[in-house]
């Protein structure tokens, strides 16, 4: 698998927090689709803060087994 932490620009993603989270803050991440890898982030410190990047086929196996 292969994940690392991001120091790239990512200022052009569009990120997508869960229709699960509550309004009232929470544990909740982002993420966000670029062309060849999917960054996940805390929803909390989204400025500055840590940011995950993740393999487009890395996400989909992780998705499906996270569907079962």
């Amino acid at each position: 698998m292969s994940v690392e932490q991001v120091s790239e620009d990512l200022n052009g993603l569009r990120w997508f927090k869960s229709s699960y989270s509550g309004s009232g803050g929470g544990n909740c991440v982002e993420v966000a689709a670029g062309l060849d890898a999917v960054y996940v982030r805390d929803s909390k410190i989204v400025d500055g803060g840590p940011v995950l990047r993740v393999g487009r086929g890395e996400w989909a196996a992780f998705v499906a087994l996270a569907v079962e």
